[in-house]
């Protein structure tokens, strides 16, 4: 991390050296790494530009690509007129804490306090950024699976805490090691963040899997925390939550998200929920730093968590989705099966192509783009993988499989080598 010591250029603002140093110090802004997804998005217009008759295949969103159900923006446009909706929410209304606690009593048989085990957030993202200043000081560590949503550690590292690293293998079936960790990183271990299905390998917890981590975080008196985002995009299985495990509410909370499995992105509304005590410190620090969410977005999430349906028919949308996808890559090489979980089909990168090499999966990526449009997602934390995304736009059934034909045509003139 750059010093916020470090020699200023005199074309710098007199404020250069008055950043912290958790976001560059001096340094800020002068850094000439590109994020992946910035390089991602540079390849997508220097192709559209180039090829403007070659349609871009997008399977690198991470987003739903449909709207809320109707009967979801119903409720919205009706309390949005309401006057008693106008002000500020808080830690969140009773209907939408009511309206959690019955789905995951509905779905998970998890019986929880509306009152005091559960506190929405604006976002799960928010929640992931706001825990750390919960429980992290100065030298504690975050166990972090990797590869993973970043935001809990990066938030760790801005209190002066460090992240340790486990890699997600598949040697290990896509979990981590929690027996490697070594006992001076253990001795200062705070948190571990779980995220199950996996995003993006996949991979759904097993309640044996769940049973060692509560073992683990009672021995080693650490707190869970579990992203349970795509909780509801489950194919191998039920969804499973981590709270319906003997003993997992005495040692964690579970972060829940109303984006994935219930097309609501962008309406930026999840909940925490789990231990009492641990759920109001995060109410705590919540209520130092936001003023809860619109109270009609509150009650129209609160519709959707009653009706079992919506959830349900986004499940098998992306699974459908997922299963034409699967057949495609197989078809041209790639060693992949459908995932257990998420909108997202995780496998190993193509090593080359034709004469041409790829030292990385992001190499993969940027000739998948140059030379395809066809935009995946790069990972190269624990070996060259790529992850295609299901929420590509398309209106109805035959314009999954034109989209699909089309994918298969193009990659198989790509001569992949794997």
């Amino acid at each position: 991390m750059a010093s916020s010591t470090a020699p200023l250029d005199t074309q710098d603002p007199w404020f250069q050296d008055r950043f912290a140093d958790r976001i560059g110090g001096a340094g800020y802004g002068k850094g000439n790494e590109i994020y992946k997804f910035e390089l991602i998005k540079r390849a997508k217009r220097k192709a559209l530009a180039e090829h403007p008759e070659r349609r871009m295949l997008d399977f690198g969103i991470g987003e739903n690509d449909e709207m809320a159900p109707e009967s979801v923006r119903a409720v919205m446009r009706r309390e949005v007129d309401r006057p008693e909706n106008r002000g500020y929410a808080d830690n969140g209304i009773a209907a939408y804490k009511e309206a959690v606690a019955a789905f995951m009593q509905r779905e998970f048989d998890v019986a929880l306090d509306p009152a005091t085990e559960i506190n929405h957030c604006i976002g799960s993202k928010t929640a992931y950024a706001m825990l750390p200043a919960a429980f992290i000081n100065p030298g504690d560590v975050t166990l972090m699976t990797v590869p993973g949503y970043p935001v809990a550690g990066t938030a760790t590292r801005w209190f002066g805490g460090v992240v340790q690293r486990l890699p997600l293998v598949p040697e290990n079936d896509f979990f981590p090691d929690l027996d490697g960790i070594p006992a001076d990183v253990l001795a200062k271990t705070k948190m571990l963040v779980l995220c199950y299905p996996n995003s993006p390998t996949g991979r759904t917890a097993t309640r044996e899997f769940y049973e060692r981590v509560v073992e683990f975080a009672v021995r080693n008196r650490v707190i869970v925390v579990q992203d349970a985002a795509h909780i509801m995009l489950s194919y191998d299985d039920q969804p499973l939550s981590f709270l319906s495990v003997d003993g997992a509410k005495e040692v964690g909370v579970e972060v829940h998200s109303m984006s994935k499995g219930f097309h609501m992105i962008g309406w930026r509304l999840g909940w925490v929920c789990g231990h009492e005590k641990l759920v109001r410190a995060f109410a705590d620090v919540k209520d130092n730093c936001d003023s809860g969410q619109f109270m009609a977005i509150q009650k129209a999430g609160a519709a959707a968590l009653a009706d079992a349906e919506i959830p349900r028919r986004v499940r098998e949308k992306y699974r459908r989705r997922l299963e034409k996808l699967v057949g495609v890559l197989r078809a041209v090489g790639f060693d992949c099966a459908m995932p257990g979980g998420t909108y997202f089909l995780y496998t190993r990168s193509p090593k080359g192509a034709g004469d041409r090499g790829f030292a990385t999966a992001q190499d993969a990526s940027q000739f998948l783009i140059s030379e395809l449009s066809i935009s995946t997602v790069p990972w190269d934390d624990c070996g060259a993988y790529l992850r295609f995304s299901a929420t590509y736009e398309a209106d109805d059934e035959a314009a999954e499989d034109d989209l699909m034909a089309e994918t298969h045509a193009r990659l198989s003139r790509a001569r992949l080598k794997f």
